[in-house]
């Protein structure tokens, strides 16, 4: 067991010995999440306490934050997924990290339980609690989903659809069933937000590259579907520029079925709403988010739709606006109001938000152990941008400026890669991009990393069967030996 859970066992340990509880010389800062919220609160706190004046915890499942705005170009390949997580050990100096699942909040006993992907769960104990466990997929009971798809949240994902999409192209190649072929070549993304739509754009720009190398394929055979529940695509860009968009992308033949939602995709045959049908061999869900569903199973209270419900200021409120004491929470996983309207009065969860409550709650909670004023959460919204494939598309600026085509692109490039968290990371994606601008993205398969010993168990010689073994033979009877 690493070293900080020692440390932390050990702590409780002493504190359960203990004839009467007492207050902890350090007081316990524990962070759930190591996402966009947990790295940047976690680092803010410890930029404004000293490791005398707070211990820090982050607990995550992955010992990475993964910058989820990027992955989009890691499944078309213009990034590399290296570059696009930041990992706890460099990340988060000087704090305590565990990595497991949060499987149990119990605020009111100020206790949380940890399960490791081995081993036995156990509990520790804090005195301030940070909410940032994100999100997770919302997944529909359609037939055949939850078999067929896969999803478009973390970077194993990203890098699965790549494998998987150019796979696909490669074994197209080589068949001559033309009904195989269109299956092999027909790609399908259910969810036209912003995942959906970078996802579909930048994939379908990346086959179009890889269709180029071979002979017996062209663009023409390829096939993007995007279905979408509501009237429209990428919600969060007003009407004018969100028509651009899809217009963009109808040019590159993607085709759209907007006010349609999905029946079935049992053993890839798709069935629409609208009565549409056809194959496929690729099902990609990015048809929304929920709460990570551990939160609404706490005593921490949530609304509606499992979020914590918080005040401007990032504290954890009850359903009448009391204050939780020693509660935070932030990111998708928050219900926080929004002072210049939002969604229905909230704040949209996406990175641009995660970020500034993460530093802003951070500030807070170091105020509050300073006896320091606590500060609204207030943000101004800087932009939107969005990227529709290499060299393409679509930003608002500053609420007035609009931008398409490259220069749209550009100013997405250039506003996640300053969000991307530590130097290195951000010189390791600019150099990636400068490498695939001179020579060229790799546009290879590495499909058995999902499966890695597959090739040695076909190797694998099955052990000889042991032979059966003999029984001695019968004694004769006593009878038959006076015979004899």
């Amino acid at each position: 067991m690493p070293q900080t859970t020692q440390t932390l066992e050990s702590q409780d340990s002493q504190e359960q010995k203990a004839t009467a509880p007492r207050p902890r010389k350090v007081p316990r800062i524990v962070v759930l999440g190591g996402g966009s919220v947990g790295l940047y609160s976690a680092r803010r706190l410890r930029k404004r306490l000293g490791r005398r004046e707070a211990a820090i915890v982050v607990v995550d499942p992955r010992p990475y934050m993964t910058y989820a705005p990027f992955l989009p170009e890691v499944s078309a390949g213009s990034i590399s997924d290296r570059d696009v997580v930041a990992p706890h050990n460099r990340a988060l100096k000087h704090i305590d990290t565990l990595q497991g699942r949060v499987t149990d909040i119990r605020h009111g006993e100020r206790t949380i339980e940890i399960t490791p992907e081995i081993g036995e769960a156990y509990e520790i104990s804090y005195d301030h609690l940070i909410v940032g466990l994100g999100s997770v997929s919302r997944l529909l009971p359609i037939p055949g989903l939850a078999e067929n798809a896969i999803g478009f949240k973390n970077v194993e994902e990203a890098i699965a659809v790549r494998n998987h999409v150019l796979d696909r192209i490669i074994v197209a190649s080589s068949t001559w069933d033309k009904t195989l072929r269109e299956r092999l070549l027909t790609f399908t993304f259910v969810g036209g937000g912003f995942a959906g739509c970078e996802a579909i754009a930048e994939i379908e720009d990346m086959a179009r590259s890889a269709v180029k190398q071979f002979n017996t394929l062209s663009a023409e055979d390829l096939r993007f579907v995007m279905i979408e529940g509501s009237d429209r695509i990428l919600p969060e860009l007003t009407l004018e520029m969100a028509t651009y968009a899809l217009e963009e992308m109808k040019k590159r033949g993607i085709e759209f079925h907007l006010s349609t939602f999905l029946s079935s995709c049992v053993d890839g045959h798709v069935v629409t709403s609208t009565g549409v049908e056809f194959d496929t061999d690729t099902i990609v869900w990015t048809a929304g988010v929920k709460a990570n569903p551990v939160i609404s199973e706490s005593d921490l209270p949530t609304d509606r739709m499992g979020r914590v419900t918080t005040n401007t200021k990032l504290q954890v409120i009850d359903a009448d606006g009391n204050v939780v004491p020693d509660a935070y929470a932030a990111g998708d996983c928050a219900a926080v109001p929004d002072v210049h309207g939002g969604v229905n009065g909230f704040c949209v969860p996406n990175a641009q938000h995660a970020v500034r409550q993460a530093k802003l709650l951070g500030d807070n909670l170091a105020s509050a152990l300073q006896s320091g004023d606590l500060k609204d959460y207030e943000h101004k919204n800087l932009g939107t941008v969005a990227s529709l494939g290499l060299h393409k598309g679509v930003a608002i600026l500053f609420g007035k400026i609009k931008l398409r085509g490259f220069f749209a692109w550009a100013a997405h490039r250039g506003y996640h890669l300053m969000a991307m968290p530590t130097l290195s990371r951000k010189i390791r994606i600019a150099s990636g991009w400068t490498g695939a601008y001179l020579m060229r993205r790799e546009l290879v398969p590495l499909g058995p990393l999902h499966d890695p010993r597959a090739e040695f168990r076909r190797a694998a010689v099955a052990p000889k069967p042991k032979p059966a073994p003999v029984e001695p033979a019968a004694e004769p009877a006593a009878e038959d030996k006076k015979s004899a």
